[in-house]
């Protein structure tokens, strides 16, 4: 399938005015770029009963905010923890908030929003270890937040993704923890491959080849470091017994081949997996419901993802 018109209308347009984001060599100006973004992508969703900014003691004793989009008043409902994407480096609470507002409103379930600590002054393990703390957190604080311990989700998009499928790692056997689902969005899963769409989409779609080197080198500034399932994974010794997965990614994605792979990794080893690739759209292209109608249909396909996990089971 040929790239999405609305897609190379999109491009076209953020090379005219200069280019994406993540072209920026230094870090803050990829944040401020970034941030940018947010009135361009940003779409209008239904009204919340609440949303509320709290803050929360870290892993490190750092602290740490979070943002709760609670839909209805509705007792013990359901719970997505969301990881912004962004490189690891870039992305905050405002530059998902409409991605998360649609997916509270539209899925009848709290999300909770992760500002985790960002790369390159707090790399790796620091968002992943942010991330598994909030979701801890969630859980023990279950009651206060009026959740269903029993029925927690992870999800997040691009670096966001990596650090959802990385904690369902983590929490496999945590005795006391058990998520019931992983909603992976174009997900960075190996930092060791090299696969045909690094090489077919790495130049022109956005997000580049040269791009993700900068952001990897941000994030995991140690070459070991690389080969951690906390960072890769892919490279985790086995994918049993992990909780069930929509994994999206997008024809023109850098990471397409990333985030198939690991699909095919997780039904390999016998997990719930539904992947779906939208062929026309680029790598970022969910957060982009204001200028791509498909957009909107991955947010849609979520909410039914969403819905079948945490309501119907």
């Amino acid at each position: 399938m040929s790239l999405d018109p609305q897609c190379q209308a999109l491009i076209d347009m953020i090379n005219q005015a200069g280019g994406p984001p993540f072209d920026a060599d230094d870090y803050l100006a990829a944040r401020e770029g970034y941030r940018k973004t947010i009135a361009l992508y940003e779409h209008p969703s239904p009204p919340l009963h609440s949303v509320i900014d709290e803050t929360v003691e870290g892993p490190d004793g750092n602290a740490l905010a979070i943002r709760l989009y609670r839909p209805s008043a509705d007792a013990e409902l359901p719970a997505l923890i969301f990881f912004h994407g962004g490189g690891w480096a870039v992305g905050d609470l405002d530059t998902h908030d409409h991605v998360c507002r649609y997916l509270a409103a539209h899925s009848n379930i709290v999300v909770v929003a992760v500002d985790y600590r960002l790369a390159p002054e707090h790399p790796f393990p620091a968002p992943f270890d942010d991330c598994l703390h909030v979701v801890k957190w969630a859980h023990a604080n279950a009651e206060v937040l009026n959740i269903d311990p029993a029925k927690i989700a992870v999800g997040g998009d691009s670096a966001g993704g990596n650090l959802a499928a990385a904690v369902s790692l983590a929490l496999r056997d945590d005795e006391n923890l058990s998520l019931k689902f992983q909603l992976l969005i174009y997900p960075a899963c190996d930092f060791t491959a090299d696969h045909p769409s690094m090489r077919e989409n790495g130049e022109g779609y956005l997000l580049t080849v040269g791009a993700m080197e900068k952001f990897t080198n941000w994030y995991l500034p140690e070459e070991n470091f690389r080969l951690d399932y906390r960072a890769s994974p892919q490279l985790a010794n086995n994918h049993e017994n992990l909780p069930p997965a929509f994994v999206i990614t997008a024809g023109y994605d850098p990471l397409r081949d990333e985030g198939k792979r690991y699909a095919e990794t997780l039904k390999a080893a016998a997990v719930t997996t539904q992947h779906t690739c939208y062929e026309g759209m680029v790598h970022g292209f969910l957060r982009m419901g204001a200028k791509l109608d498909v957009g909107i249909t991955a947010l849609d396909d979520s909410v039914n993802a969403l819905n079948r996990h945490l309501h119907e089971e």
